[in-house]
């Protein structure tokens, strides 16, 4: 993916590969994130979206390609690379022998901060992310979303200037989900440039700037959000909800009403500017479908109509 910039991009990659013996996770990928943007790798569990963080985090050696992180090289500047930058793992890995704050102010000290330091950035963190009142619980003692909030604030401690996130939201309900959503868009107001990954095509669509589409190792489109629903989907989709196994033989009666039509197993995908409209010609042709919606496309059909598949594959 190639951009044309000014700026000098906080990670740079050219041709990166990633091999697991003779399995190609990251198949030479071209990737350029700048200055201040959230940048996302979207797909779905497989995609190679994790390999390539775990190389940009300088923690995963490069099996092929250029990989440049804030202008450091990952092979030889490894250790320089990681003081300055943030990870988010996917699975949290918070201490749960010690309380919330302590799980701050320990991790500080990894990054050589002094101990007045550390006590003063976790009261900051704990506020940032709204923990502050659980600050003497015990890690044991939180939720789901309160422990994504904590782990997203330790990875904070060391001021970076990039933070990585590697499916940031992965488990929580709807409002833990929005709550970190909201966090995150204050991070970036504060000039912090982020990197996530992430198979939610609404997070995708909330927080990033730019992202790329992934599927089996390669990168299959790139681009903001709105670029790539612009340039794969149509402005609205009408879904079509049958008996079970009814789509296959509905969908020859009504692939004229839209651009695009896709089976799926439980329902029909009419893709068209003129949503409502397509959904009347359905009924005029004395169809009677078990449930209609019409909606906006989304980041989701723009994967469909890539990959031939849905991103929760």
């Amino acid at each position: 993916m190639q951009q044309t910039t000014d700026i000098d991009p906080l990670v740079r990659a050219r041709g990166l590969t990633k091999s697991y013996g003779h399995v190609e996770a990251v198949r030479g990928i071209d990737v350029d994130v700048r200055p201040g943007e959230t940048f996302g790798f979207l797909g779905p569990n497989g995609a190679g979206k994790s390999s390539a963080m775990r190389m940009i985090a300088a923690v995963s050696p490069v099996s092929a390609g250029e990989l440049r992180i804030l202008d450091l090289d990952p092979a030889t500047d490894g250790p320089a690379i990681r003081a300055r930058i943030g990870v988010c793992p996917q699975e949290d890995s918070l201490d749960m022998e010690i309380t919330v704050r302590e799980n701050l102010t320990v991790y500080g000290r990894y990054f050589g901060l002094s101990r007045a330091e550390c006590r003063e950035r976790a009261d900051e963190l704990l506020d940032f992310v709204q923990l502050a009142d659980k600050a003497g619980d015990s890690v044991e003692e939180l939720s789901g979303g309160m422990k994504r909030r904590l782990t997203i604030a330790r990875s904070l401690i060391n001021r970076p200037e990039l933070l990585l996130l590697d499916e940031p939201t992965t488990g929580l309900d709807p409002q833990a989900r929005h709550l970190v959503w909201e966090r995150l868009f204050r991070l970036k107001q504060q000039g912090v440039t982020l990197v996530l990954t992430t198979h939610y095509m609404d997070e995708a669509e909330q927080l990033c700037d730019r992202l790329v589409v992934m599927d089996n190792g390669v990168i299959v489109a790139a681009g903001s959000p709105q670029e790539l629903i612009a340039a794969y989907s149509t402005k609205e989709v009408t879904e079509l909800r049958f008996g079970a196994g009814e789509h296959e033989a509905v969908a020859s009666k009504v692939s004229d009403l839209a651009e695009r039509v896709e089976v799926l197993p439980d329902r029909l995908l009419l893709y068209t500017d003129e949503g409502e409209a397509a959904a009347i010609a359905v009924h005029e042709r004395g169809l009677r479908p078990i449930a209609v919606l019409v909606r906006r496309s989304t980041l989701e059909d723009v994967f469909l109509r890539l990959t031939g598949r849905t991103l929760v594959d």
